[in-house]
């Protein structure tokens, strides 16, 4: 008996992240204790997507987003500045670096990404090439007519 959650009925009707449902049940299999910083899934839309990542206590400079052979990978971390001296008498936010990675789909696109009230939010489009849109074909003449 496996003790590994399919999310597969979930992913029935999704759009752009079909290859996620492969990712989060080799996640949940490999290192159940990697769900830092929290993160969501968002879709807007048949051809719209949102990652929004928690990231508190970072600043621009802290973070790095890349797209590289489709998979998007956001790294983050707090730059320490020397001028600024702190001592904590209780740190409850984490500020570790991180690295998430994703999978995307064929034909989606990064459009952009915005950090607001420490949650970072990248926009995902799915931009279909013409070549790879469906078709109509016109079916060209009729069947003779069967002489009696």
């Amino acid at each position: 008996m496996s003790n590994v959650l399919s999310l597969a009925p979930l992913f029935r009707h999704s759009v752009g992240f079909d290859r996620f449902n492969d990712l989060f049940e080799s996640a949940l299999r490999n290192d159940a204790g990697s769900s830092y910083p929290p993160y969501n899934v968002e879709k807007h839309g048949d051809d719209q997507y949102r990652i929004v990542i928690a990231a508190a206590g970072l600043q621009e400079d802290d973070l790095e987003i890349e797209v590289e052979r489709g998979v998007l990978t956001v790294k983050g971390g707090r730059r320490e500045n020397s001028a600024e001296s702190v001592t904590f008498l209780h740190q409850g936010i984490a500020q570790r670096a991180f690295k998430l990675s994703f999978r995307l789909a064929d034909h989606i696109e990064v459009k952009g990404a915005d950090l607001k009230h420490g949650l970072l939010s990248i926009e995902l489009v799915r931009v279909i090439p013409e070549e790879a849109k469906p078709k109509r074909i016109a079916i060209a003449g009729q069947r003779p007519a069967l002489d009696n």
